[in-house]
């Protein structure tokens, strides 16, 4: 009635207008309807021609029809035309874009589509793919909440994403090209935009994306838009890529890099790879139009700020491809941008990134919403986080190019281009000339570093290099951070969801208590109250007990019939109301029930282990007093007991299991999903662990449960501390591994420090504490004297930590001070891997150096033996070593570490000193200065192998007695390899020249000799140049002088000849033996040249004995010794010396 009366009420106008409505509305359904009928029987064109009529009027006209008529345009989709199914695909792209929740009505549509034999038909379905991700996404980032349907629509869209990604090895080369374009379009939607980022109207990103969508999580999606961009990159690099899909990959990688300049180094790396590596597939004017585009993107990279990292490899790139200065100089990025994108830099380098605010979920609860935006805002941090703060890491060609470039030498680059002459084709190939471009600055580092690039580039596309290798170990290496996150995430979101469906409940319940119930239903509660009161049943008046047998046996029958319906629960949707009925039975019948229920679980604990743990909380609730013993029965039940056996009696049964794979993984579930590991239970660990084939999963229990088990962590750690020093080697192994994983965790740092520095101070004592021994330890019998193997168990896990906390070194130094000689022999033998893990360059290890504590110069030797062993010393570790030397530590042996880094004149200062010392550490002295320890690598010396035997022959002898020296040089002349003869004639050469003529000469001439028979001649010289510096004059060198004579007859005849009489005269009483063959020599000269000896040398060569004149045959002709020998005492102890194995430092 009232209904009738407004309208009567309404104006002439308005009823007239909404008569008019009603029939536009009718008359566009007919209108509709007829299109669709005459498309239906149509066969040519307007068969398309209608249903695009049909579309201008529900999409744009009249949106309101599109959910009528959805399923009538979609039912063309089998149509024969491919022209209609073109049109279908085009009509579902506009609905959606007009229309998103229309989406999960035809998105199945789409991915048959997809699957159409029709060329033309999947290029169309790619095109509006790449525009329905994005309004999808945009979709599901505005909704409230996330429907099933939602969902689903959400896998189906994946799925075709995956289809679409398959589609780039297509044999069609538009499908290949339009997919690259879909691609671009998810690595762009699937990543954060940069400050640098260029920008388009209406961009969305991921950080569009609500870290409250449970379907899409961010950091997922920031993971696929990885792998999709190095899909990308792969197939940009694919040796048979025809030209087209090659340009427009081109034009895909440069727009990301513009609007993703987190990907510029990628990118780059790409084209240069592609420049030096162009498919072998093109031909000659393809070449040259690929060679244009890629000449034209990488102006447009060069434009973006982005480039300022990588302008060096551009330029390099423009200058190959023919590009001039000036084109190169123009495309530079402005000089206000590349500030701007400095201080920002700098900004993010110094100031944490505020943390954005996240979109709430709704909740109105000012506490919820507080927790929420906590929890969101670490979220945030991790997801974005990594792409506000990204670095460019260097790629696998930047790896490559640094090994080539510091290998790349004159001689290597000689043979590389002598090995590729063999290979060159008889004639130069298009190809090759088409690309070439001469080369304008041959021979500077910037050319070598081009070259290396180049080479690094051909290296990593042939999947060879150190960059290879790098990257393949970071890809191997997965994390299961983003799993945690996610896991919390979704934890929390349940949990909230309770707190909302609560708050909703009391809502209803305050709006009902404020509205009075209506009347009827108030007499039907008095009438039902009423009632009630006459009789109350109870079961004690109409039951009698039964018999305590009978009890038993019905309740064990019962549970019997129970268990064995496990199978029939399981089909009828019902096993967890039978695991529930189990479990409280089990809980609190008698111990029959529970060994029964016991022992069904135990028969296959793999398949129950849900009754398994729902069993378990059932006693904790009990013992916790979540849940409420029956009065009748709490004098018979402890839930501590109880518990504490269900426990033990599961992990002893596993325990006992053969299997061990689904051993391990059950005993794992089990003590990490109980809801309270008790006292009993974590001594059946310890006992695991002490189990040499159990100890790993034991050990590996030990490390998760630390970190699941907060209020217990300090027990579980301390029982991992334990097995670190136990005497089993794959224990404690496993322990320390452990140990050291979570040391790095940081909120466990201090008190693994403190247990490592509790057992180094062990080391102090006169002998081993207790606490090292014990059947947990390993070791049973207590040993009352250190041991090497006791002294190691005290180092273990400290020098396992050493590496990752340098700062520990100082506290080992201050206990080795305090040590005996056996804990300190120990201690030297361990030092070098977690020493060789510092580096030369650790800044603790120099301050030791520079600190060194006293009664620590044998350690620090040590640890600077161990830097410079094969490497040369750094020059910071020189200056350090030095300073000590000069201002604390006199020893000289101090120095022999880095006598490669002292000057020429420091060595030779200290040389003296060294060569007395022990012949094993001068034997390490000579190795380290003539490079003979380094097996192949680079050594630099001060001295040169000839300076340092000059220098042997001019030390003070008021320094260094003459047997030393003599020492010395011996050990010299054994190493073969370093000193040949022509360093030993450049030696004697200079000694000869020395004024006054150094004592040890002559010496060094006869073992040079008797080296090497060769330098006879040379000999020769320097005796007659010895005659003319009057070498009688001293003593010590004449006597060898005629030694040297007396070993090389008859070649030193003519010498003798040329001395004057009467050191002629001194030489035949010094070597008498010398007279006869020589008289003999002159003999058997000819007359002429006889004359021309001088009568005085002849009188004391004859003496007065002329009669034996003419008993010499004339004709007889001296002979010369089979070899040259030569008898010295000290030869014998040299090759001793030689043979001996250097002793480590302080053990001389």
């Amino acid at each position: 009635m009232a209904r009738q009366d407004l309208e009567s009420r309404r104006s002439t106008a308005a009823q007239f207008f909404m008569e008019e409505e009603m029939e536009d509305n009718e008359s566009s359904d007919s209108r509709i309807v007829d299109l669709l009928n005459q498309a239906a029987v149509a066969t040519d064109s307007t068969k398309t021609d209608n249903l695009r009529r049909v579309q201008e009027i529900i999409v744009y006209k009249e949106p309101n029809l599109l959910d009528n008529f959805l399923d009538e345009m979609l039912g063309f989709q089998n149509d024969r035309n491919v022209d209609v199914r073109k049109f279908v695909v085009s009509f579902i792209e506009e609905a959606c874009k007009k229309d998103p929740d229309v989406l999960p009505k035809v998105v199945g549509n789409l991915q048959l589509f997809l699957q159409d034999p029709s060329a033309q038909v999947q290029k169309r379905v790619i095109q509006a793919a790449t525009h329905l991700y994005r309004t999808t996404l945009s979709w599901l980032a505005c909704a409230r909440t996330v429907t099933d349907e939602m969902e689903s629509t959400w896998i189906i869209l994946c799925q075709i994403k995956a289809q679409i990604a398959k589609q780039v090895d297509s044999d069609n080369d538009g499908i290949r090209t339009l997919s690259v374009k879909f691609l671009e379009s998810v690595v762009l939607l699937q990543t954060y935009p940069e400050e640098d980022s260029m920008r388009r109207e209406n961009d969305f990103s991921l950080e569009d994306i609500p870290l409250t969508l449970k379907i899409a999580r961010r950091r997922k999606l920031e993971e696929e838009a990885n792998t999709i961009f190095d899909l990308l990159v792969k197939f940009h690099g694919s040796p048979h890529i025809s030209s087209i899909n090659l340009m427009t990959c081109m034009g895909t990688l440069t727009l990301i890099a513009k609007m993703r300049p987190q990907f510029m180094g990628k990118v780059v790396v790409a084209l240069e790879m592609l420049h030096t590596n162009l498919p072998p597939t093109l031909s000659k004017s393809q070449v040259s139009s690929v060679r244009k585009h890629l000449k034209l993107q990488l102006f447009n990279l060069l434009k973006h700020p982005a480039s300022l990292d990588y302008q060096t490899n551009i330029t390099t790139l423009l200058t190959d491809l023919g590009a001039t200065y000036q084109e190169i100089a123009k495309s530079y990025p402005k000089v206000d941008e590349a500030r701007k994108r400095k201080k920002r830099q700098e900004r993010h380098g110094q100031e944490p990134p505020k943390k954005p605010r996240l979109e709430t979920l709704g909740l109105e609860e000012e506490d919820e919403d507080d927790e929420y935006e906590e929890e969101d805002d670490d979220y945030e941090v991790a997801g974005r986080g990594s792409s506000i703060k990204r670095k460019h890491t260097d790629a696998a060609v930047d790896i490559t190019e640094r090994f080539v470039g510091e290998r790349l030498s004159p001689e290597l680059a000689s043979q590389l281009v002598i090995i590729a002459m063999s290979k060159l084709p008889d004639t130069i190939p298009p190809h090759f000339s088409s690309t070439y471009t001469p080369i304008a600055a041959a021979g500077t580092p910037g050319q070598i570093k081009r070259v290396a690039r180049l080479i690094a580039s051909q290296l990593t596309a042939a999947g060879l290099g150190p960059g290879i290798k790098q990257s393949k170990k970071e890809t191997s290496k997965k994390a299961f951070a983003d799993e945690e996150d996610e896991d919390e995430i979704s934890d929390f979101l349940k949990a909230s969801e309770p707190k909302k469906r609560k708050k909703e409940s009391v809502d209803v319940m305050r709006n009902s208590s404020d509205t009075p119930p209506p009347m009827n239903q108030v007499a039907v509660m008095t009438k039902v109250t009423k009632a009630q009161r006459i009789k109350t049943l109870k079961l004690s008046e109409i039951t009698k007990p039964m018999d305590p047998e009978e009890r038993d046996r019905t309740v064990t029958s019962a549970v019997s019939r129970i268990l064995k319906a496990e199978r029939c629960s399981s089909l009828g949707g019902v096993a967890s109301v039978r695991n529930k009925i189990l479990t409280l039975i089990a809980a609190q019948f008698d111990e029959n029930i529970g060994d029964a229920v016991k022992e069904f679980i135990l028969e296959d604990f793999k398949s129950r282990t849900d009754l398994a743990f729902a069993w378990l909380y059932e006693e904790y609730s009990f013992m916790q007093g979540f849940s409420r013993i029956p009065s009748f029965l709490r004098s018979q039940i402890n839930p501590p007991e109880s518990y504490n056996r269900l426990l033990c009696c599961m992990i002893q049964s596993l325990l006992e299991k053969p299997d061990a794979k689904d051993r391990d993984m059950l005993i794992s579930r089990l003590y990490l999903e109980a809801p309270l590991i008790t006292e009993e239970a974590t001594e059946l660990l310890r006992q695991l662990c002490g189990d040499t084939s159990k100890a790993a999963v034991g050990l590996g229990l030990l490390q998760e449960l630390v970190i699941r088990r907060p209020p217990r962590q300090l027990v579980y750690l301390n029982l991992l501390l334990v097995y670190t020093a136990h005497e089993h080697m794959e224990i404690r192994n496993k322990a320390i591994s452990g140990v050291v994983d979570l040391y790095g965790r940081g909120d466990l740092r201090s008190i693994i420090e403190e247990y490592a520095i509790f057992y180094l101070g062990f080391l102090r004592l006169p002998q081993p504490p207790a606490v090292l021994f014990g059947e947990d330890r390993g070791r049973p019998n207590i040993e009352t004297q250190w041991s090497e193997d006791i002294v190691k168990v005290c180092l273990y896990l400290y020098l396992a930590l050493l590496p990752i906390n340098e700062k520990l070194i100082h506290e080992l130094a201050r206990v080795y001070v305090q040590t005996v000689a056996d804990v300190k022999r120990v201690i030297l033998r361990l030092l070098e891997q977690p020493v060789r893990g510092m580096g030369m360059d650790s800044p603790q290890l120099l301050t030791l150096v520079e600190e060194c504590p006293k009664g620590a110069e044998t350690l620090v030797t040590r640890v600077i033996h161990i830097l410079t062993d094969k490497t040369p010393p750094s020059a910071e570790l020189v200056a350090r070593v030095r300073d000590l030397y000069h201002t604390r530590v006199s020893d000289v042996r101090f120095l022999i570490p880095v006598l490669n880094g002292l000057t020429k004149k420091e060595v030779m200062a200290a040389l003296p000193r060294l060569i007395r010392l022990n012949p094993v550490v001068v034997k390490e002295v000579f190795n380290r200065l003539l490079g003979t320890h380094s097996e192949g690598a680079s050594y630099t010396s001060p001295l040169t192998p000839a300076e340092l035997l000059i220098a042997l022959h001019n030390v003070d002898p008021s320094k260094a007695d003459m047997k030393t020296i003599i020492k010395a040089t011996s050990q010299c002349f054994g190493e073969k390899q370093v000193y040949t003869q022509e360093v030993l004639a450049v030696v004697m050469q200079h000694l000869m020249e020395q004024s006054p003529l150094p004592t040890l000469l002559m010496r060094t001439v006869i073992q040079s000799l008797s080296l090497y028979p060769r330098l006879i001649g040379f000999v020769m010289n320097i005796l007659q140049r010895l005659i003319l510096k009057q070498v009688w004059k001293q003593k010590k060198v004449w006597e060898g002088f005629i030694k040297c004579c007396q070993r090389t007859k008859p070649q030193s005849f003519q010498v003798l000849l040329q001395l004057p009489p009467s050191q002629l005269n001194d030489v035949f009483e010094n070597s008498p033996d010398l007279r006869q063959p020589l008289q003999a020599h002159v003999m058997s000269l000819t007359e002429n040249q006889r004359a021309h000896i001088p009568q005085a040398i002849m009188d004391v060569l004859m003496g007065t004995s002329r009669e034996l004149l003419d008993e010499l045959d004339p004709d007889t002709e001296p002979v010369s010794p089979a070899e040259l020998t030569i008898d010295m005492r000290e030869d014998n102890e040299d090759s001793q010396l030689a043979n001996s194995e250097p002793a480590p430092p302080g053990d001389e």
